[in-house]
């Protein structure tokens, strides 16, 4: 029987149990572990939200192998007033910097979100400048290139001021708060890998 957990991962916590300094690990938040339970994929130490956790490792395969083109949605505030024509590129792909070569982004999904997305309050808070606004956008990404959200909005003029990964699939953050988790059956599989 394999295990599944959901974890939605707090700003500057690391996304593996081996410790690094003085940073937050998930070692902070599951103990008594099986020592055969992984986080899928990665979530930069700067990035929040959705994070798996599992032993079954047909599973993570097809999560993290390009070939298999799951959707994965992040909710990013931006520096500025995200314009008509920046969701456009974005929704179409951009040129991004990867390894020091130019890589074109595939078609995404990108859109305003007109409300904040109403995750909370992010602890320590971005900092705020009164006279530069900020955007919510959502964008749902059926790759997952190392820090390609931020790359991608630095490339339409709309640095990342917070990112959170929101969804996987079908499955998604809703009423975990940040640091919590909840474990579920294999009935997972088949909502991450869901098509919208």
């Amino acid at each position: 029987m394999f295990q599944y957990y959901i974890f939605h991962k707090p700003y500057q916590v690391l996304t593996q149990f081996s410790e690094e300094g003085d940073k937050k690990t998930l070692a902070v938040f599951f103990t008594g572990l099986s020592k055969n339970v992984y986080p899928v994929g990665r979530l930069d130490y700067d990035s929040e939200g959705l994070l798996l956790l599992t032993d079954d490792k047909s599973l993570t395969h097809q999560l993290l192998d390009p070939q298999f083109a799951h959707q994965r949605t992040y909710y990013v505030q931006v520096d500025g007033a995200v314009t008509d024509e920046a969701l456009m590129k974005l929704s179409n792909g951009v040129t991004i910097s990867l390894d020091g070569k130019p890589y074109r982004t595939k078609k995404a999904i990108a859109k305003r979100l007109t409300e904040d997305p109403g995750i909370g309050e992010r602890v320590p808070p971005i900092r705020y400048r009164k006279n530069i606004p900020t955007s919510w956008i959502s964008l749902t990404l059926t790759e997952g290139k190392n820090r390609q959200v931020r790359r991608m909005t630095a490339a339409v003029g709309f640095p990342t001021l917070r990112l959170i990964r929101y969804s996987i699939g079908k499955v998604n953050i809703d009423g975990i708060i940040p640091g919590e988790f909840i474990q579920t059956g294999d009935d997972i599989r088949a909502l991450l890998l869901a098509k919208k």
